[in-house]
C-alpha cells in the first residue's frame, strides 16, 4: 500500500536479473553516471537519459536495461539521482531501517541539481536531443525536464510520486515532448484511476506532440525493471514495455 512517504511496498521489491553489464562508469559534471554506448556508428547528437528507480545504479537490472537501449543504437546515460544512497536489499529488510527518513532525503531538491548538471554537460558536448526514460522514482525527474523543455521525448514506466491530474495538465500545457506511459494492472503508485485520468487529459489527440500508453495485464508496480521474469506475464510486460520504449524513441527522438 502507499504510505505518507510517497512510495508503495512494491517500490522496494526487486528480483535481480541475470546478465553482465558492459557499460562504464563516468563522472559527468561531478555526477557519477553509468554510460552505455552503442557499438559502431550512432547519432552523437542524441542521448537517452535513464532515470532510475530507488535501487539506482546499484541494481544490475538497471544497468542491463541501459545496455539494452545502447544495443538499439542509443547512447544511454544513467545519472546517480540517488546521490550514492540507493536502496540496498539488506537495508530495507532490516526492521530498524527507517524508510521515512530515507524518503525524506530524496525529495526533488535532492536530484534537481544532478539532472541539471548532467544535461548541461551533455548539451555542451553536442547533444541536441534528449529522450528520458523514468522508472518509478525516475518519473518526476523526467517530468521536470519535460516541463523545462530540456528533453524532447518522455517515457515513464510504472511511475511513482506523480501528482495526478496536476502533472498531466501541466505537461499538456507547457511541454513539447511526446510522451509514452508504460502502465500495468496492479500499481498503488499509478493505479487504474490515474491511468484513466492520464488518458482523459492527454489522449484522443489532445496532446499534439503525441501521447501513447501501454497496459500490461498481470503485472505489478516495478514489473519492467525488477519483476520476477519467471512469471510469463511479467516477462511479457518487461519485454513489451522495453520494445514500446525503443519504438517510441525511434519514432520521436
Amino acid at each position: 500500500m502507499s504510505t505518507t512517504d510517497g512510495f508503495c511496498d512494491d517500490c522496494f521489491k526487486a528480483v535481480p536479473h541475470e546478465g553482465e553489464p558492459i557499460g562504464t562508469y563516468e563522472t559527468i559534471n561531478g555526477v557519477k553516471c553509468y554510460v552505455a554506448t552503442p557499438e559502431g556508428d550512432y547519432p552523437k547528437d542524441k542521448v537517452v537519459l535513464f532515470l532510475t528507480d530507488v535501487f539506482g545504479l546499484a541494481l544490475v537490472n538497471n544497468r542491463l536495461i541501459a545496455d539494452g537501449f545502447a544495443a538499439n543504437g542509443f547512447r544511454t546515460v544513467a545519472p546517480d539521482i540517488l546521490n550514492d544512497d540507493p536502496i540496498l536489499e539488506p537495508s530495507f529488510k532490516d526492521p530498524n531501517w527507517d524508510r521515512q527518513a530515507w524518503a525524506a532525503k530524496h525529495g526533488p531538491e535532492s536530484w534537481y541539481g544532478v539532472v541539471d548538471a548532467v544535461v548541461a554537460t551533455l548539451k555542451e558536448g553536442g547533444v541536441t536531443r534528449i529522450g528520458t526514460t523514468g522508472y518509478c522514482f525516475g518519473a518526476p525527474p523526467a517530468f521536470y525536464l519535460a516541463f523545462k523543455n530540456e528533453s524532447h521525448v518522455t517515457v515513464v514506466t510504472h511511475p511513482s510520486r506523480l501528482v495526478v491530474p496536476d502533472d498531466f495538465e501541466k505537461y499538456k500545457s507547457v511541454s513539447k515532448a511526446p510522451i509514452l506511459i508504460n502502465s500495468c494492472e496492479v500499481d498503488q503508485q499509478f493505479p487504474l484511476g490515474h491511468q484513466a485520468t492520464a488518458d482523459r487529459v492527454m489522449g484522443n489527440g489532445q496532446f499534439a506532440p503525441g501521447y501513447e500508453r501501454t497496459y500490461w495485464e498481470g503485472c505489478t508496480h516495478g514489473f519492467a525493471v525488477k519483476g520476477d521474469i519467471s512469471d510469463p506475464k511479467v516477462k511479457a510486460g518487461k519485454e513489451g514495455a522495453f520494445k514500446a520504449t525503443v519504438e517510441f524513441y525511434k519514432k520521436h527522438l
